[in-house]
C-alpha cells in the first residue's frame, strides 16, 4: 500500500525521468551555463512575465534561505507564520545562514493577515530590536489552507506601504492554483509578490526548487548568496530539465490537481467514519484529522503518515501526483477495519 506521510515520499513523473535521461548525455557548460538552464529560464518567462529573475537551486530550504537572504540582512526579521516550514522544518537553516530572526505568528488555519502581521509592526528604528523587512506566506499553507489572491494582494499592500518585502514559499504553489483555478500571475506577480520559492520536488521532480524573483532589484547579489548557501548545483542541467518537462503542456498544473482530487475524495470518504474529524478545510493535497490515539500506530504500520499533534491525536494524510482512487479505498478500508 502507497503511505500518505508526503508528497515527498513519491516517485519521479515519467516525463520528468526521461528528461534526466535525455540530459544525461554528451557535454554541457556548467553552473548554469548550458543550453537546458537556458530553455527551462525561458518556460518560466512563459509562464510568469519576461521581467523576472530565475536562480535554480537543489531544494525547498535552500530555496527559503537564498529567497530571504536576498532581502534580509543579519539585524532584520522575517515574519511568519508559526507552522511555516522555515520555522519548524528547517533546522533553523535561516537563521543560521541569513543571521537574521523570525518573528512567529499563531494561526488556526496557518494563514497571515494584516491584524495578525500588525502586532510585529514596531521597533522600526530601534537599535536594540531586530527590523522587519520581510513577510513569508506559505503557498499552500502547512495546515493544507491556501490563499486566495485577494487575501495576498492586502498583505502585499500592507507590507510595501511600510517598506517590507514579501516572499512565497510555494512548495505547494501547483496544488494551490489547482485549486483556486486561477493564473498562476494571480496568486504572484499581480499579487505583490517580490520573490518566490517555486516547488518541483513535491510535485514530480527527482530533486531542484527555482527561486524566482518578481523583484529584481536584489538580483546582483543572488549569484553570491546562492554559492554561499551551497545551492549552486554545478550540472545545473539535471535541474532545469526536470523543470522544462513539468512545464510543459502544463503537466505541473494536472499533477497538483490530481493529488487534489485524491485528497479531497479522502477526506470525504473519512469523514463518514465514526471517530474521524477533519479539522481543517481541503484546499490542496494535505488532510488533517483527528483520529482515536489507540489506532495510530496499528494503522502506521500498515500505511504510514505523521503525527502532526501529538496532544490532540491530530494526524496528517498527503496524497501524490500518483495516488490512485485504488490507494484511497484501500486505506479507507483499512480505516474501517481499525476503527469500527
Amino acid at each position: 500500500m502507497r503511505g500518505f506521510g508526503s508528497d515527498n515520499f513519491s516517485g519521479v513523473l515519467p516525463e520528468v525521468f526521461n528528461a534526466l535521461k535525455e540530459a544525461a548525455y554528451g557535454h554541457q557548460h556548467s553552473y548554469g551555463e548550458d543550453l537546458y538552464t537556458e530553455k527551462a529560464i525561458q518556460d518560466f518567462k512563459q509562464i510568469f512575465g519576461k521581467d523576472i529573475e530565475i536562480f535554480f537551486v537543489y531544494n525547498g530550504t535552500g530555496a527559503n534561505i537564498v529567497s530571504l537572504s536576498a532581502f534580509a540582512r543579519s539585524f532584520n526579521a522575517v515574519i511568519c507564520a508559526e507552522t511555516a516550514h522555515i520555522n519548524v522544518d528547517e533546522c533553523g537553516a535561516i537563521q543560521k545562514q541569513a543571521g537574521c530572526k523570525l518573528l512567529t505568528v499563531p494561526t488556526f488555519d496557518g494563514k497571515l493577515n494584516t491584524g495578525l502581521i500588525q502586532n510585529h509592526m514596531h521597533g522600526f528604528g530601534e537599535q536594540h530590536h531586530s527590523q522587519p523587512n520581510i513577510i513569508s506566506l506559505t503557498q499552500c499553507t502547512e495546515l493544507g489552507t491556501t490563499y486566495t489572491p485577494e487575501e495576498l494582494k492586502e498583505i502585499c499592500d500592507f507590507a510595501h506601504a511600510r517598506g517590507l518585502y514579501v516572499h512565497m514559499d510555494g512548495a505547494r504553489l501547483a496544488n494551490a492554483v489547482a485549486y483556486l483555478n486561477c493564473d498562476p500571475l494571480d496568486i504572484t506577480v499581480k499579487a505583490g509578490i517580490d520573490v518566490l520559492s517555486f516547488g518541483g520536488t513535491k510535485n514530480g521532480m527527482m530533486f531542484g526548487e527555482a527561486v524566482i524573483f518578481f523583484n529584481t532589484s536584489v538580483c546582483q547579489n543572488v549569484p553570491y548568496i546562492r554559492k554561499q548557501a551551497m545551492q549552486l548545483h554545478s550540472k545545473s542541467r539535471f535541474i532545469a530539465a526536470q523543470f522544462s518537462a513539468l512545464l510543459k503542456n502544463g503537466l505541473w498544473l494536472k499533477t497538483a490537481a490530481h493529488a487534489n482530487r485524491m485528497a479531497q475524495k479522502l477526506a470525504n470518504e473519512a469523514s463518514l467514519i465514526p471517530g474521524i474529524k477533519i479539522t481543517q478545510k481541503v484546499e490542496g493535497n494535505e488532510i488533517f484529522a483527528i483520529i482515536p490515539r489507540d489506532k495510530i500506530e496499528c494503522l502506521q504500520k500498515e500505511c504510514f503518515f505523521y503525527i502532526w499533534d501529538e496532544d490532540a491525536s491530530e494526524i496528517r494524510w498527503v496524497c501524490s501526483f500518483d495516488t490512485t482512487e485504488s490507494d484511497i479505498i484501500e486505506f479507507v478500508n483499512l480505516l474501517r477495519e481499525k476503527l469500527l
